[in-house]
């Protein structure tokens, strides 16, 4: 493997760094949020048009870049930095693998060119807290009813045949669907088949489907917006026409695509929080002498140094083998949750405050080990899948990794 950049990576991160230094500072990031869906729109059409963000890892023949999922993850870092809202990571890394892995041909030529050019959002509808373990991060998703329906509540569908076509009817609620509110487009996962032979299969709603309603929720991390969607009767595509083995081997698929760019992201957001930490103590004096200059302060920053430039070690890693990515996701997770927290505590009096810069690297640290983690179970997991529980088992290659 060849960690080196390349010159057009080297240009792209340049250029994202550029632009978003311009247009996403906190005080554009708190603007932004707080419209209606949770970002700055001119914004998000500049990135997609400028530089094809959304469509980075897409082929060419949908509109897309051409590039891989590695050139999404670098990409991310820079828009990890400025802790950028945007429908990214629902539609890039979440979505659009999705409707590429699985989408019939005629699905594949309607969306996957929308969603390159970002004038078409999604957003991956999982109920409950499942998220995590529908994208086989932390657990098997081949195990259980994550996607509920039925009695575990989820939703469920209900496959009709009327004048010799088949359709879809939809039930039922999932909550805590990143840019749910928002989006376009909805991937939903639900049940069907009842309880004897119960599956899971992914179902396109279009935000005017008929029965659909969708609320914004009150989330910890203003810049990764939320949304509950609730169904009644919805008519709904089936999208592709697989069974639940490709669907759950999709998810997983798409499970580390997401941790490596959401590890990417985290270790630019730590990165950013230890630069800015570092400017400040500088800057703050405390008995004639910058607060930077006294020892013990100079520890803390050089263990946060060692942190992030691991989580970015890992990161790039993951980027280049996303077999890797949730070991990454759980490093670089753990060293923006650290990061975020010294940073509050070396800005002193000013950092507890509740409207600080420094608390929104620290919302989205707790917010997204919530969503994507814990990191303990992303550990737990990997170590599982790599055979380390495994009694008597021979050293691989894997475990060596792990």
């Amino acid at each position: 493997m060849d960690a080196a950049f390349t010159a057009e990576q080297d240009e792209i991160r340049r250029t994202l760094r550029e632009i978003l230094g311009k247009h996403c500072g906190p005080d554009e990031v708190k603007a932004a949020v707080r419209t209606d869906t949770g970002y700055d729109r001119e914004l998000w059409r500049r990135l997609a048009g400028q530089l094809g963000l959304p469509g980075t890892a897409l082929p060419e023949e949908y509109g897309g870049v051409g590039c891989t999922a590695a050139d999404l993850a670098l990409a991310c870092e820079e828009t990890g930095r400025a802790l950028l809202p945007s429908p990214l990571l629902a539609t890039a890394a979440l979505a659009a693998p999705l409707v590429l892995a699985l989408g019939t041909a005629a699905q594949r030529s309607a969306l996957l060119p929308p969603l390159a050019a970002g004038d078409l959002t999604a957003a991956l509808a999982v109920p409950g807290t499942a998220l995590a373990t529908a994208l086989a991060l932390t657990g098997d998703n081949t195990v259980g009813e994550w996607s509920g329906g039925g009695r575990a509540g989820g939703v469920q569908a209900r496959r009709e045949e009327a004048h010799g076509s088949v359709g879809w009817r939809l039930y039922g609620e999932a909550g805590q669907v990143l840019d749910g509110h928002s989006a376009g487009l909805l991937l939903v996962a639900a049940h069907t088949g009842g309880f004897a032979r119960s599956r899971t299969l992914l179902f396109l709603v279009p935000q005017d489907a008929p029965g659909l309603t969708r609320t914004r929720q009150t989330v910890l991390d203003e810049t990764r917006p939320q949304g509950r969607i609730q169904l009644r009767d919805t008519p709904a595509e089936l999208l592709g026409e697989s069974d639940e083995a490709e669907v759950t081997g999709a998810l997983a698929a798409t499970g580390r695509t997401a941790a490596a760019v959401l590890a990417a992201e985290a270790a630019g957001a730590a990165g950013q929080a230890l630069d800015r930490t570092v400017e400040y103590v500088r800057q703050r004096e405390q008995f004639g002498r910058a607060v930077g200059s006294f020892q013990a302060v100079k520890h803390r920053l050089a263990d946060l140094y060692v942190q992030v430039q691991a989580a970015r070690s890992a990161a790039y890693y993951a980027a280049w083998d996303p077999g890797q990515a949730g070991l990454a996701l759980a490093q670089a997770l753990e060293a923006l949750r650290l990061t975020a927290g010294e940073a509050i505590q070396l800005h002193g009096g000013i950092g507890f405050t509740w409207e600080h810069d420094a608390h929104l690297y620290f919302k989205r640290a707790a917010a997204d080990e919530l969503l994507f983690g814990p990191v303990h179970r992303l550990r737990a997991h990997a170590a599982q899948r790599a055979g380390l529980f495994t009694p008597g088992a021979a050293p691989t290659q894997e475990k060596v990794a792990v």
